[in-house]
């Protein structure tokens, strides 16, 4: 899938999709990406394991991950350049949204 329609087909990310792809700032199993969520986010989202598996299988398709077995046959995915594009995408746009808000922010306090 080209650069153009991933972008077209993922922003803005659902926070799931955001955080697993967060999550692969190195390869990790399904079961890792699970806990690293749940770490990075203070226990706030756990993610169910066949929102995770659903999730990846898409993104496999897209081009956005890729998936190879590790040496104890464990299901390992890693990020691809377009996924890391994408990733960046998303973070200018939340940067945008996170300067919007701390802008109006005093507005909706009374």
């Amino acid at each position: 899938m080209s650069l153009q329609k991933i972008l077209k087909n993922y922003l803005p990310m659902t926070e799931t999709a955001f955080y697993i792809l967060l999550s692969l700032t190195q390869p990790r199993h399904g079961y890792g990406i699970i806990k690293h969520v749940e770490e990075i986010t203070n226990n706030r989202i756990k993610l169910g394991s066949g929102t995770v598996y659903g999730t990846l299988t898409k993104m496999q398709k897209d081009g956005i991950i890729t998936v190879h077995s590790d040496q104890r046959r464990k299901t390992v995915y890693e990020i691809t350049g377009a996924g890391k594009q994408l990733m960046l995408a998303e973070i200018t746009r939340l940067k945008e949204l996170h300067e919007n808000a701390a802008r109006y922010e005093e507005a909706f306090y009374d």
